[in-house]
């Protein structure tokens, strides 16, 4: 039930705009440098809430939970078109350096990234009532549901703020000693020579942060992936195949891994992605059901949602924009992909998050899926070579935001149900928040491929690559569809094991030195919560805390090594 347990009124002030803008550009700036490090990204949403508390109430003297959920609305509304810019655009600029097409630059990745915004934000406003209001009893939000708590508790929540400071402040000291005065060595290797495996460990304090917020069986499940990956079949490779031995001898299990074993954890991925959208049929059947019976109700009412007056116009402008705007390159059938598969996954994205939580809605699988047909659809009716190839890395990356930014503003509005708040405010709130870190996210693209470049030790671009191989093994039929094959079948005995898919497939495709990492902070979260239990939320908060600090650092470090 609705409940507004602050009598202050102040929701949609200046102080929350300006704050939140800045909450969503530092997060989302960290995010974006996570994402094309390890592929992985977090939800910012109360980290948001707790250091808006912070700023609000101990430096600003101000104490309205309306207030701060706004900004928490909008401050995480700029990590979630992360996901579709850093998976997917990086293999432009990859195809740039092959000669293939123009790299891309500052106003196509800002449009691309605004239109998946206002679609993302517009396309779930329909399904607010229904799935938020209406089925409250069965869809969890469980996100959303733990940021109202935080918002809740009021003054406990604002002094843990502090935790997530002293992480950033404990994140840039670990990069300063790794890779600014070299204090420690970043990657440490363990090589099983007559074995041909190989073990790393990094240290980051990202990494660790991940694997304590994801918790102790991703993170298990992640590392047991890897562990297959680089002491199962790179072994197995070298010792069946004199191309796999060659390569092994001259770059080592590394090698082996980038020409063999990633396109194994590709196909698993994608059959992972594939797997979960197959088990939500019943999900996405209800949505539609919902959807198309929803409740309209005037934007007078400080119970409503933006007025679908407002909504359809918006949604056809911003299609025509895709398809006419040169700096979009998916024309006119791009656009009509789009549409179809914006609309679809923004109502199964709203819809996944409220049973399953942001962290484990399937983005990559549909981004995947939407890649394969769309590049299917675009070869067929002509459009191949590069050009097909950029268009549908666009689509691609159009409908991922789309689907992130549903998901994200689904959690927010559930929050703000909870809290009281008004839901056409807050809906603006998202499209300001995703708006401004549109900006943010083109310039740090921009910066970090010029200071290391992707697919680089630094900037690895995981998820790129992947959408990269697929989109080019569809228009080239280059796709070595054995190692795929290989990689679903993996991904087929592990969900008749009954344990999650993706993260194993992710463990299987990402380094292990990455991976070791992670499984260090999913461990240090079991210890936590067995010795010291009264302590373990704060190490959520510190654990974003070092997130948001690395990936600060690292920008930095970019900016710094552009400049010099």
């Amino acid at each position: 039930m609705s409940t507004n347990i602050n009598a202050d009124k102040r929701e949609f002030t200046i102080t929350s705009i300006i704050l939140g803008i800045i909450i969503s550009l530092i997060f989302g700036a960290a995010n974006a440098y996570l994402g094309l490090r390890v592929g992985l990204t977090i939800s910012a949403s109360i980290p948001a809430a707790v250091v808006s508390m912070g700023v609000l109430r101990f430096v600003m003297r101000r104490d309205s939970i309306l207030e701060n959920n706004m900004v928490q609305t909008i401050g995480s509304a700029g990590t979630s078109i992360v996901s579709g810019s850093v998976f997917t655009m990086p293999a432009l600029y990859l195809w740039a350096e092959e000669g293939l097409c123009a790299p891309p630059g500052f106003v196509q990745l800002t449009i691309i990234a605004l239109c998946g915004s206002v679609l993302g934000v517009l396309l779930m406003v329909p399904v607010r009532r229904p799935f938020i209001v209406d089925e409250d009893k069965t869809l969890a939000y469980p996100e959303g549901r733990a940021c109202a708590e935080v918002l809740r508790a009021g003054e406990n929540g604002a002094k843990q703020s502090r935790d997530v400071f002293i992480g950033v402040a404990v994140a840039v000291l670990v990069k300063l000693i790794t890779d600014v005065f070299k204090w420690l060595p970043a990657v440490k290797t363990f090589k099983f020579t007559k074995l041909r495996g190989e073990m790393g460990v990094e240290l980051s304090s990202a990494l660790i942060g991940v694997g304590y917020i994801v918790g102790p069986k991703v993170s298990t499940l992640v590392f047991v992936g890897s562990i297959l990956g680089w002491m199962v079949l790179i072994p197995l490779f070298c010792l069946f195949s004199e191309q796999a031995a060659a390569c092994y001898d001259h770059g080592g299990a590394t090698a082996v891994w980038k020409n063999y074993i990633r396109y194994v954890g590709a196909g698993a991925i994608a059959t992972g992605g594939i797997i979960s959208l197959f088990k939500t049929i019943p999900t996405v059947v209800s949505a539609f059901r919902e959807a198309f019976s929803l409740k309209v109700s005037s934007e007078k009412d400080d119970k409503a949602d933006i007025s679908l007056k407002k909504v359809i116009p918006g949604v056809i402008a911003t299609i025509l924009i895709i398809a006419l705007v040169p700096q979009v390159p998916v024309g006119i059938l791009g656009a009509l992909l789009i549409a179809l598969f914006g609309f679809f996954f923004a109502i199964v994205s709203s819809r996944m998050v409220g049973l399953v939580g942001s962290s484990n809605n399937p983005i990559s699988g549909m981004t995947i899926v939407t890649l394969v047909i769309s590049a299917l659809v675009l070869k067929t009716c002509g459009v191949a070579g590069a050009a097909g190839m950029v268009a549908a890395i666009a689509v691609g990356s159009l409908v991922c935001i789309i689907a992130s930014l549903a998901g994200d503003t689904a959690q927010d509005l559930k929050t703000g149900w909870m809290l009281g708040a008004t839901p056409w405010k807050q809906q603006i709130g998202e499209l300001i928040g995703a708006g401004s870190a549109a900006f943010m996210v083109a310039v740090v693209l921009l910066l970090l491929h010029k200071a290391w470049g992707f697919g680089s030790d630094e900037i690895s671009a995981p998820q790129a690559m992947l959408m990269k191989s697929v989109t080019e093994g569809i228009m080239q039929g280059t796709l070595p569809w054995g190692l795929l094959l290989m990689g679903c079948g993996i991904a087929g005995v592990i969900a008749l094991l009954r344990l999650p898919v993706m993260p194993c497939a992710l463990g299987i495709y990402l380094p292990i030195k990455l991976n070791m990492t992670i499984f260090i902070g999913g461990m240090l979260r079991v210890l936590f919560e067995k010795y010291l239990p009264t302590q373990a939320p704060r190490g959520t908060l510190f654990s974003a805390g070092m997130i948001a600090g690395e990936g600060i650092a690292g920008i930095v470090l970019a900016l710094i090594t552009v400049l010099v």
